[in-house]
């Protein structure tokens, strides 16, 4: 575990303002007009593909995977779950170990700080340009193993004093297409004076809170970094805390939000997440992709004979302005749209969530926690007491407060994108002895488990960066 940083009671409400800000030194209208004009004037061409047709990517019978030429950036192998020798899941699954930078700088502008923040393009991204962080990059990207340009505004995160680390958190990604994924999310507070490019904006937190209300506006990448703003290591007092929540229209998040992490909560939690890893005796073990029994390769792609989430394709792509401009990849394409779901109380005037342990293929520690519900396409809903009331809630549109489609790493994935919907319910429609693996937190506690490498999942901490105070 790295070193917590603990912050003064200026940094605090200076967050605090920047969330509450919904106009910076752009509108958000002209923020709006600025992505717009980004997508109508770049020009991506796309085009399916048979493997055999990329002259970088091949299946490599020795070692069983799909892999590049330069044998880097990222591979694609097969994956069994198995208990007592017993094949329970097979999937191909993303090789990627190396570790890249999602990284954010932000400036007081004004008095106020604001976040710079990328119009990039992912060539899987379903509308093409979307809000990303100043940097977005894989290892292989900045050290230009595939002899692209070197992404902008590296050396500020490469030469980070500590003193300008707001975050610097290892955190997973979905493990449910990954092996054992994570990137580097990192947000700076720098003095310097940097120019604003064509290519990026400076926005305020509350104008990105606002744009990621917006279906597939601000993407993934940004939603995790966001996520790990450390507002539970930031000190503040009660004078403080009475000035802001005048100004706050939820006023149950700013209280759960205030104060120390709830020690019974995390021990409960860590007891559940340690037990699992102790004594759950699956077994997961990587082999050769074309050695899937369930799976088998058509034409320009790999498919599952039963229904599955996804299915692997391979694309020639001609994007402009990336740091390279012409290639060939593996993608995964979504076969329909997943449900991720947060349940959410006021509890004594704090606003708590409800929340589940989820143990995934892919998962680096075979467990984190998730949302109330993650709910993949070709799934069955799950039967319990909680799944069903979500699902009800959902279905009669009663206390919902956010209800939004967001893409998800569109470097790795077609068009995916997803259902983010967190509703308010009253405490007492859920029994106070909760079934197994779920636990009420409020947002303290989670946001303290977040600066914490590998304990919140990705659907998690983008479903907790929705959240307006």
């Amino acid at each position: 575990m790295q070193s917590i940083y603990y912050f003064t009671q200026s940094i605090y409400s200076e967050f605090m303002t920047t969330w509450l800000t919904k106009d910076g030194i752009h509108s958000s209208d002209e923020l709006l007009k600025w992505i717009n004009d980004q997508n109508k004037n770049l020009k991506v061409k796309i085009k399916k593909i048979p493997l055999e047709q990329s002259d970088f990517w091949y299946y490599d019978r020795q070692s069983g995977v799909i892999k590049n030429k330069n044998d880097s950036f990222f591979s694609i192998s097969g994956i069994q779950q198995l208990r007592k020798e017993k094949i329970i899941t097979e999937q191909p699954i993303i090789i990627q170990d190396e570790i890249g930078f999602l990284g954010i700088i932000c400036k007081r502008i004004n008095g106020i700080i604001h976040f710079l923040m990328q119009a990039k393009i992912e060539p899987g991204n379903i509308n093409k340009v979307q809000i990303s962080p100043t940097i977005q990059s894989t290892k292989s990207n900045f050290m230009q193993k595939h002899g692209g340009r070197c992404p902008a505004f590296l050396e500020y995160f490469i030469e980070a004093k500590p003193n300008e680390i707001i975050v610097d958190q290892i955190q997973s990604e979905q493990s449910s297409r990954f092996y054992k994924k994570r990137n580097r999310n990192v947000i700076l507070l720098l003095d310097n004076e940097i120019a604003e490019p064509p290519t990026h904006k400076w926005m305020t937190l509350g104008q990105i809170k606002h744009l990621m209300r917006f279906d597939n506006l601000v993407n993934m990448d940004t939603r995790t970094v966001l996520s790990c703003i450390p507002f539970s290591l930031m000190d503040s007092d009660e004078m403080q805390l009475a000035e802001i929540e005048n100004k706050c229209q939820d006023r149950s998040l700013l209280r759960s939000m205030y104060g120390n992490a709830s020690m019974f909560t995390l021990k409960d939690i860590y007891h559940t997440i340690n037990n699992y890893k102790m004594f759950n005796e699956t077994q997961i073990r990587l082999v050769d992709l074309f050695t899937l029994k369930n799976w088998y390769m058509e034409t320009d792609k790999f498919v599952c004979k039963e229904p599955y989430p996804f299915t692997l394709i391979f694309c020639d792509i001609s994007i402009e302005g990336r740091e390279v401009v012409n290639w060939t990849q593996p993608l995964f394409e979504a076969q329909g749209m997943a449900i991720f779901g947060l349940l959410c109380c006021e509890d004594n005037g704090i606003k708590k969530f409800l929340v589940k342990a989820k143990p995934e293929i892919g998962c680096y520690d075979g467990i984190e926690l998730g949302p109330t519900v993650q709910h993949e396409v070709t799934e069955k809903h799950d039967e319990d007491i909680i799944s069903t009331l979500f699902f009800d809630k959902l279905t009669s549109e009663k206390g919902i407060m956010v209800n939004v489609l967001l893409s998800e790493e569109g470097g790795r994935f077609y068009h995916e994108q997803n259902r983010n919907v967190i509703i308010e319910i009253q405490k007492d429609e859920i029994q106070a002895d909760l079934p197994n693996g779920y636990f009420w937190c409020d947002f303290k506690t989670l946001n303290f488990l977040t600066q914490v490498n590998n304990c919140l999942n990705i659907q998690l901490r983008n479903l907790l960066s929705l959240l307006e105070v």
